[in-house]
């Protein structure tokens, strides 16, 4: 869930043959969003026939966090599901959220933290709660060395100042749909920063995102549908859904190995092996 676009499109027939002999990963989407489907059994199977391995589901509030639990819990093969509070719903007293947070974490033995973050574009944002409740989140998941996926708009300066100030995930943190400059990820890299690349960013207006994924370490980047929203330019649709779904992952690889000028099959190797480490590589934790 990053910056508000379009999610429909009245000619929005597939474009790119689905890729069967590669593996995909997504580190970024919002399954549990009923605009997605009325029937998760089958996105399910149609993302694991069209070659997607795992997918991480992020909640947002309490409010859906039980919905991805259940997830996560009956498709355990493919989903892993991550909790956190967005800045869009920040309350200023964490009593109302953080028992609920912590129970969700301590539930499941591969989880992540987020989505969670720093959003100054939203109307009348609050620094203080932001930065308090972003902060909590940083130091559970620097506790257990949880994944910590991170949403930011328009507060680089806020983020930077909380991550200088504040212990971090030894495994390091996402940047979800990084939409950052290259003196901003040039900073972020320093304290372990992984970067997200969403198919809205194919899209020609998005040539200042592009350059700065070419210039990105490759063992730093991964790559995310943020279904339902950020669709991708329908020349890299894989799938005819009225919104964006995770099946267009599979263009969205196409499109992004395009624009690095590598082939699709050095990509996907590469984000496989970014995807593991930062997610699936587990350690004990004891969320307390």
């Amino acid at each position: 869930m990053t910056e508000p676009t379009s999610s429909s499109n009245n000619s929005n027939s597939p474009s790119v043959a689905m890729d069967t002999s590669l593996s995909f990963f997504d580190a970024h989407n919002h399954l549990q969003d009923a605009r997605l489907t009325s029937s998760p059994d089958l996105l399910i199977s149609k993302a694991q026939s069209a070659g997607i391995k795992k997918m991480v589901v992020n909640g947002t509030s309490p409010s859906d966090w039980p919905s991805v639990s259940d997830l996560a819990t009956k498709f355990p093969d493919i989903i892993v599901p991550s909790f956190g509070l967005h800045p869009w719903h920040t309350p200023s007293d964490e009593n109302e959220w953080l028992p609920q947070l912590k129970h969700f974490l301590a539930k499941h033995p591969i989880v992540g933290v987020g989505e969670c973050g720093l959003d100054r574009w939203m109307p009348n944002p609050h620094k203080e709660n932001q930065i308090r409740t972003f902060t909590t989140h940083l130091e559970l998941a620097a506790q257990n060395n949880l994944p910590l996926s991170i949403h930011v708009l328009k507060a680089w300066g806020w983020l930077i100042e909380t991550l200088h100030q504040n212990p971090l995930p030894s495994r390091g943190f996402l940047l979800h749909s990084f939409g950052g400059s290259r003196e901003t990820a040039r900073e972020l890299l320093d304290l372990g920063a992984y970067f997200s690349f969403s198919g809205y960013f194919l899209h020609p207006k998005k040539k200042n995102v592009q350059d700065v994924f070419k210039y990105l370490p490759p063992d730093r980047v991964l790559i995310e549908t943020d279904a339902p929203d950020m669709l991708p330019p329908q020349a890299f649709y894989s799938d005819s859904s009225e919104h964006n779904s995770p099946i267009n992952l599979s263009g969205i690889y196409h499109g992004f190995s395009q624009l690095l000028e590598v082939p699709i099959q050095q990509l996907a190797n590469q984000v496989t092996s970014n995807f593991e480490h930062f997610f699936l590589e587990t350690h004990p934790h004891h969320i307390s």
